[in-house]
């Protein structure tokens, strides 16, 4: 039996860098994945770029039934940290907005720069572990090419998202399997499904996006709303998903820090012989206006012949629509899986499992759950190198 002292299931961000901050001298670390290449979503993430941290990091920027449980590891390990490696590899970056910090180049450099970072690691791709068990001295993991034993194994198997990469649910298997709660694992910063009524809105306007804000269970954003053939996405709607839960409404502002049914009555004062569409129009998107008006019953109408009633119905249906999402696109597009393994029963500084002595998880599979914009990637940075400085 092959003998290691850490073993790392999954090649992932958090996997790769749980690596690189676990080597020492005498010490055999090996990483195993399924997969045929690592880093699969660094590669496609940020729309190639990879959005790689946010310099904004907080506890209150992350999900979890624990909000206070991701403070240790992010306190220790920053987003200047990681900033400063990737300054240390020579790779050029920039920040767009909000603290998200992304590679002027392709996103492959940041694999590349974590797997110069753990040289010295076993990478074995293409290898799945078939079963974890404890022989009473360590955990033994099965593979095809036989089985490995560790004193320590670390969990980076990821979440259910984007299954068509490879993504299951491992980790929820073994963290059950060795007693650990789990919390309700379902899709995060994924669009959202309508129903018939509200598609016949949504499918004219298919690419069409609008500035927009939503508060919804706590949560509060305000950024590109994207109309869909099947609802709504864009980076206002990916992030509100995640506090979103099953038949629940959303009150959307579609032009956030104006008063529609204001300026309308501004408008038609100075002169109203102008259609209500082309008003409505100077502060939308002429097809999302056009549209709304159409649904309003005021395509043609003059904005001099509106009264106040209509032109407040319109901006109620502006700045307070109200929409009932029917689901989501499910595990299909999500960046992330909000849930997993349940935090109560992880130690937060070094991401170990309370009752199970040598056994950690970290990343995606716990439940953490970052906001979107580059937290999701300091979380497995930060929460990969505690485990991985664990002695």
């Amino acid at each position: 039996m092959e003998q290691v002292d850490l073993l790392i299931l999954g090649a992932g961000a958090a996997g790769l860098f749980c690596a690189g901050s676990a080597l020492r001298p005498g010490r055999r670390v090996m990483v195993l994945d399924h997969a045929p290449d690592p880093g699969e979503k660094i590669r496609i993430s940020g729309g190639g770029r990879c959005n790689f941290t946010n310099m904004a990091t907080a506890p209150d920027r992350f999900l979890s039934q624990n909000p206070r449980f991701a403070a240790s590891a992010l306190a220790r390990f920053t987003a200047p940290d990681f900033v400063r490696l990737v300054d240390r590899a020579g790779i050029a970056w920039h920040e767009k907005t909000q603290g998200q910090l992304f590679c002027d180049g392709k996103a492959t450099q940041i694999t590349r720069m974590l797997l110069d970072r753990m040289a010295g690691a076993d990478l074995r791709m293409r290898c799945a572990p078939l079963s974890v068990r404890h022989d009473g001295t360590g955990f033994v993991v099965d593979t095809a090419g036989g089985a490995i034993h560790t004193a320590r194994l670390v969990v980076a198997t990821g979440g259910k998202s984007i299954p068509k990469m490879g993504a299951t649910g491992i980790a929820y298997d073994i963290a059950a399997q060795f007693g650990l709660r789990l919390v309700e694992s379902r899709a995060g910063l994924v669009p959202l499904t309508f129903a018939e009524q509200e598609l016949a809105l949504c499918r004219p306007l298919a690419g069409v996006s609008v500035e927009a804000e939503i508060r919804h269970n706590g949560g509060r954003f305000r950024d590109a709303l994207l109309f869909t053939h099947r609802g709504l996405s864009g980076p206002v709607i990916l992030q509100i998903s995640s506090f979103w839960r099953a038949g629940e409404s959303l009150q959307i502002d579609l032009s956030p820090g104006q008063d529609i049914a204001s300026a309308l009555r501004a408008a038609r004062s100075e002169g109203g012989r102008v259609s209500v569409a082309s008003v409505l129009g100077r502060m939308l998107p002429a097809r999302l206006a056009a549209a709304i008006c159409d649904e309003m019953g005021v395509a043609q109408a003059r904005l001099a012949d509106q009264p106040n009633t209509r032109l407040d119905a319109i901006g109620a249906r502006v700045n307070r629509w109200q929409v009932r999402p029917v689901g989501t696109e499910g595990y299909r597009t999500a960046e992330v899986t909000l849930g997993g393994v349940d935090t109560r029963d992880l130690d937060a500084r070094t991401m170990q499992a309370r009752k199970v002595p040598g056994l950690f998880f970290i990343g995606e599979c716990v439940d953490v759950t970052g906001w979107l914009g580059g937290y999701n990637f300091q979380w497995a940075w930060a929460s990969a190198d505690a485990a991985g400085r664990t002695d």
